[in-house]
């Protein structure tokens, strides 16, 4: 099959990758408590998905304050780099890669979720009509956001910190390298996107300034553990959780060409997938491709078609299949034999045990 755009092998960094399919970051809200530990049964969900070329963790909070909803994993405390440390050798036991995918979710959580803090952000502005899962006194449910606080100059350099000893501490759980999540309304998309960024200070205001944070936390990351194992991913057009930019071609073309110049690795594309959501144009992935030279990665409601002709196209290196991969653990496999993809349960996608997670058979019926 190595006439199939899919199955080329691709260079990463140092990685060699067996295929161009990429397990992308989804929330499964497992993880053990209290602490926020990352668990054998996550390791065992992992593990099973090893036939992607490259897998990203799930977000996982870089620090108690970067926490959105209940039940998601930390990789901040020395509990949780070793249960990490778990799920990465069961990935590279079966021949695998995996990236961590490093998150703080700034004003898009509650104060039940951290210690009854205030959220911080990039301004003071709330996300409106956006709710986040707590878990108050063991009685869990959903619940709105609460207006943020802006943080302070001082206070952004701690954060970029924070980025930095999570960035060592994915290297020492065993992850391969590590991604920014920079996408879907979270706290490094509230700096870039011109509608969340309120501030009137080197961080707000004209397009460098609110790419400054960014710039910051991929300089303090790939200082740390080396640009080769640095990836980020942005959603250009998405509005998730209240972000939304004024011209986000322009905004994020800056990024694009931003990120090309610091050297990371990767460039992980998000698309807006939801219904009736606005559609990527062809020239603005072309656009992305001119003034980015690293890998690009593609993730939306792809099919093999379109993942093939988007790798053959030349606009993409690899393509990201989300909840396909939640029911098939082999969904390599089923891509190169173009056999059935099995749906997922909804109801299984955030919290509980096994079933929903380790549960899923391969094409042949038989335990994954």
């Amino acid at each position: 099959m190595s006439h199939d755009p899919l199955f080329c092998p691709l260079r990463l960094g140092q990685l060699s990758l067996q295929n161009r399919i990429v397990m992308p970051p989804m929330t499964r809200s497992r993880a053990a408590q209290p602490g926020d530990v990352a668990t054998d049964l996550m390791a065992t969900y992992y593990a099973q998905r090893a036939g992607a070329g490259l897998i990203v963790s799930e977000g996982t909070q870089i620090s108690p304050t970067g926490k959105g909803y209940a039940w998601t994993p930390g990789i901040y405390s020395p509990e949780q780099v070793a249960g990490w440390r778990k799920v990465t050798d069961a990935v590279h036991a079966k021949g695998g890669a995996i990236f961590a995918q490093l998150w703080h979710v700034g004003r898009v959580t509650h104060p039940d979720n951290i210690g009854g803090a205030q959220p911080v952000s990039a301004s003071a502005l709330r996300a409106e009509g956006v709710r986040v899962f707590v878990d108050k006194d063991n009685t869990p449910g959903f619940v709105e956001t609460v207006t943020p606080r802006a943080l302070s100059v001082e206070e952004i350099a701690g954060v970029v910190n924070e980025y930095r000893q999570a960035a060592r501490n994915a290297i020492e759980a065993g992850f391969d390298g590590i991604e920014l999540h920079g996408a879907n309304g979270y706290l490094i998309n509230q700096f870039l996107d011109s509608e969340s960024n309120a501030r009137t200070d080197q961080y707000g205001g004209s397009l460098q300034n609110r790419l400054r944070f960014l710039r910051e936390v991929v300089e303090a990351v790939g200082g740390e553990i080396g640009m080769e194992r640095v990836g980020v991913r942005l959603a250009p057009l998405t509005t998730l959780n209240g972000t939304v930019d004024a011209d986000p071609e322009q905004t994020y073309t800056a990024a694009a060409r931003l990120l090309g110049e610091l050297g990371v690795v990767y460039l992980h594309i998000a698309e807006a997938d939801w219904d009736d959501a606005p559609v990527m144009r062809g020239e603005f992935k072309q656009a992305l491709r001119e003034v980015y030279p690293g890998t690009l990665i593609y993730a939306g409601k792809y099919d093999a078609a379109r993942a093939r002709a988007a790798i053959a196209e030349g606009w993409a290196d690899m393509v990201a299949f989300g909840r396909p991969f939640v029911a098939n653990p082999d969904l390599p496999e089923r891509i190169r034999h173009d056999l059935p993809w099995a749906p997922h349960d909804p109801a299984t996608l955030f919290g509980g045990d096994a079933k929903g997670l380790t549960d899923y058979p391969k094409a042949d019926g038989s335990a994954a």
